[in-house]
């Protein structure tokens, strides 16, 4: 045991990883008010969970609602955290006016870019100076067909595949200082890890201005394998990129576990938790040099999107701190 353990004190979480990569958290207003205090001293980079997203930041054309993502700014500003971005361009939550033409049919490709370059114009250029990195294109392949690298989306049919691209340019213009990640899930599985590769390099390759590739890391305590997160990471290394793990979460549950009548985790369960997130970081901590932040889907066991999932609604326990906000078994493993 450390002597802090010994004294009672619970280390800061980001304190743990000075020397390595920020630790961040996924938040929103509700939880900063109900959580304040642990994520101010355990976290020192802050992600919008949803008041960024195209759909809750310009639900109408030109009429912009900032006043909740300001909060989250502020917040990180008043106690020295980083803030990251997310996210620009999405084929969810974007509301359906920017897709639809002036006469009601579809956008034209020219209207469509028009307002794509305004929105980034706008979220960018509003926050630029106070947020480092955007997930400028968030989860823009698809997830099926191996012979298909991207999602049918309103934005490719309407657009064409340089959407992404576009996207990428605008942001960069917006604000030339902030680094610009492509942010997707499941990206341990060989499949989908292949076709982040490939797009991202198609786009590495046209000279896109493109820094980072963030892995979201939505795993569960028993997958993916350390291996294949190892082979993915060095995957994504080899384009010479900054990497980023943009929204943990280690559920109690495997995918295809829909049990709904587990009211708390076994001690089996726990200290499977314990032992992966000890595996992960350890893992993290190995490509310190590439790793450049590793952000949490959430702060606490208290409110996490996992409870709330479509078909899934329960309780899944993901995170390093319990509803009392008091660090779990599987928090000292990462701390050390």
């Amino acid at each position: 045991m450390s002597d802090h353990v010994e004294k009672g004190r619970v280390p800061a979480l980001h304190e743990a990883f000075a020397e390595t990569f920020p630790i961040g958290a996924a938040v929103n207003p509700a939880t900063l008010e109900a959580a304040g205090p642990l994520i101010a001293r355990h976290y020192n980079s802050l992600t919008a969970e949803n008041h960024m997203k195209p759909e809750e930041i310009q639900p109408e054309e030109g009429v912009f609602t900032f006043e909740k993502a300001d909060v989250i700014v502020g917040f990180a500003k008043k106690h020295g955290m980083r803030m990251r971005g997310h996210t620009l361009v999405w084929h969810n939550q974007t509301p359906d006016w920017v897709f639809e033409g002036k006469d009601g049919g579809p956008a034209s490709r020219e209207l469509l870019l028009s307002r794509m370059k305004s929105h980034i114009d706008a979220v960018v250029g509003r926050y630029r100076g106070s947020i480092y990195c955007w997930d400028v294109v968030n989860e823009a392949i698809h997830d099926k067909d191996a012979d298909i690298l991207l999602r049918r989306s309103r934005w490719l049919e309407l657009v064409g595949e340089d959407y992404i691209q576009k996207a990428y340019e605008y942001a960069h213009q917006a604000d030339p200082d902030a680094l610009l990640f492509y942010n997707d899930y499941h990206e341990a599985v060989p499949e989908k890890r292949e076709k982040m590769y490939t797009l991202v390099k198609n786009l590495l390759d046209r000279g896109t201005p493109i820094h980072g590739i963030g892995m979201q890391g939505h795993y569960n305590i028993y997958e993916p394998s350390i291996e294949e997160m190892r082979i993915t990471i060095e995957r994504f290394a080899s384009l010479g990129l900054q990497l980023q793990i943009t929204e943990l979460d280690l559920p109690m549950f495997r995918n295809d576990d829909k049990r709904r009548d587990v009211t708390e985790p076994t001690e089996e369960m726990v200290e499977q938790q314990r032992v992966r997130y000890g595996e992960i970081f350890d893992l993290y901590r190995e490509y310190k040099d590439v790793i450049t932040g590793v952000t949490f889907w959430g702060a606490a066991d208290d409110y996490t999107w996992l409870d709330h999932f479509p078909g899934k609604e329960r309780r899944t326990w993901p995170m390093l701190f319990n509803d009392s906000h008091e660090p779990k078994p599987c928090f000292w493993a990462v701390v050390k």
